[in-house]
């Protein structure tokens, strides 16, 4: 963990859109990179939402390398969600410009922010491309590996397919 030396950590976040998705996972890769310079890009995944009816959205993971502190990954987070236009409504199932989620923050285990997010062992379109992109990656709690997890994951609950749109 960065811990005010300096020494950067291996950051992973979700990125998912399905209010001109195309449109804002790009926008938020070039804000990334902005901030935290060379990414680590999955490859773009469409499904259909969970947990309501809407349009299909699109899902991908980044990862990067920083030093900066999880409050402040999270406030950025935030900034690009604003920039995005989003609008929370109480009931977190809903269409969305955006969505940010910090994952993983190295090996940090913690309740807030928390992590690592229990998203990660709960949906496909967060697993996948998070085992696509760090496959020996080892969650902080278990121990094992993203590809083991991704193996081990009913990987029909939640039928994705890859999509081309240019962030990769």
């Amino acid at each position: 963990m960065a811990d005010g030396s300096g020494t950067a950590v291996n950051v992973f976040l979700s990125l998912g859109s399905n209010i001109a998705p195309e449109k804002h996972l790009r926008m938020a890769c070039r804000e990334l990179t902005n901030d935290y310079g060379d990414l680590m890009l999955s490859s773009v995944y469409e499904n259909a939402p969970v947990g309501f009816s809407g349009n299909n959205f699109l899902n991908m993971v980044v990862g990067f390398a920083t030093a900066e502190e999880p409050e402040r990954i999270v406030n950025r987070i935030e900034r690009l969600h604003r920039k995005a236009g989003r609008v929370r409504y109480s009931d977190p199932f809903s269409s969305r410009t955006l969505d940010l989620d910090l994952l993983l923050y190295g090996d940090v285990v913690r309740r807030r922010p928390m992590l690592p997010r229990e998203d990660i062992e709960k949906y496909g379109f967060v697993l996948e491309p998070l085992a696509e992109v760090a496959p020996e990656l080892r969650h902080p709690v278990s121990g094992v590996t993203m590809q083991a997890i991704w193996g081990d994951f009913d990987q029909q609950e939640h039928p994705m397919t890859k999509v081309d749109i240019g962030v990769n």
